[in-house]
């Protein structure tokens, strides 16, 4: 399996502007600076694992247009084996993106060809699925691509690791039947929890409860381990529902890097690609060894502004954080 990531998901390219504050609904405020870059959950995703140290591939749709054009060069500049299926008639993926003074942001998201990526054209690269460690896709796609991405990542041996962003309305047990990790922020969290019937949660809650606490959260979705990202608070690890036929999942707690944020925009695509690349080159580890290097990688990402083009690179995360 030679530690490769597998990919699946979404490209858009990004529009973002700077700010001095979000606007409230109604309000017009003046745009300190804009830049255009790539983006999307799952490019974003697969830009950090091949800068991680990952050899990776990418399966993703574009519109026939221009933005398509770019998308491929990058993926060509990056060392991503991308293998795209082109959506006649739709646009390439894209996003508006406010970013404030204090590096928090707020999204718009036009999915465009992503929303289009067919199950026939995810089954048709098993080859590529038979030479994965890891399989890792965001939820920018639909829904059954995802799983059978999924399912042909669990036929293959690979690891598998669903981010739950953005959170899918049909997201049930039988879509997360093949998922070995699941990696929800607080907010996507509380939404599992209602869904699978653990009642209302409050999101902002999360951060503040006990290790305990969060463990028996996680233990009422129907997966084999949760990683839940909390932002500048860490993140923790802790079982899930369904028992797995290696050692028991160990209880974690990491803590944020300290980085100097100016952009928060990818940084939950930077610890996914980093924590999908440190568990392709050790599929055997136990997660919880692994989340220290892509929390450093995601808090890293923080210090420049964009998505994909903010993910640092191993040489960068190694030498800023040498013991």
């Amino acid at each position: 399996m030679a530690g490769r990531v597998l990919v699946v998901g979404s490209y858009n390219q990004d529009l973002v502007w700077e700010v001095d504050a979000l606007p409230a609904p109604g309000e017009t405020r003046a745009g300190l600076a804009f830049r255009s870059g790539p983006g999307g959950k799952g490019f974003n995703q697969a830009v950090a694992a091949a800068r991680a140290g990952a050899a990776t591939t990418f399966i993703g749709a574009l519109g026939d247009d221009t933005l398509a054009e770019g998308a491929r060069a990058l993926a060509r500049a990056e060392g991503i084996d991308a293998r795209f299926e082109t959506i006649a008639g739709i646009a390439t993926g894209t996003a508006g993106i406010l970013v404030d003074a204090q590096g928090c942001n707020s999204i718009v998201v036009a999915l465009g060809a992503n929303a289009r990526l067919t199950v026939a054209h995810v089954d048709a690269q098993a080859e590529a699925f038979s030479n994965a460690a890891v399989v890792l896709a965001p939820l920018e796609s639909p829904l059954e691509a995802v799983r059978a991405a999924m399912r042909l990542g669990r036929a293959a041996g690979a690891r598998t690791i669903l981010n739950p962003a953005p959170m899918h309305a049909d997201l049930d047990a039988a879509a997360l039947a093949d998922v070995d990790l699941l990696t929800p922020n607080e907010t996507e969290m509380a939404e599992l929890l209602a869904r699978f019937g653990a009642g209302h949660v409050e999101a902002k809650t999360l951060r503040d409860r006990t290790d305990a606490e969060l463990a028996a959260l996680c233990a009422r979705l129907p997966v084999r381990t949760v990683v839940i990202t909390l932002g500048d608070a860490g993140a923790v690890l802790a079982p899930g529902a369904r028992p797995g036929d290696d050692a028991p999942v160990t209880i974690a707690r990491v803590p944020a890097a300290v980085v100097r944020a100016i952009d928060t925009t990818g940084a939950g695509d930077a610890f996914n690609g980093a924590l999908a690349a440190a568990w392709a080159a050790c599929p055997d580890a136990d997660p919880a060894t692994l989340l220290p290097f892509a929390i450093r990688f995601a808090g890293l990402s923080t210090e420049r502004p964009g998505a994909a083009a903010a993910m640092p690179t191993r040489a960068e995360l190694e030498t800023r954080f040498a013991s």
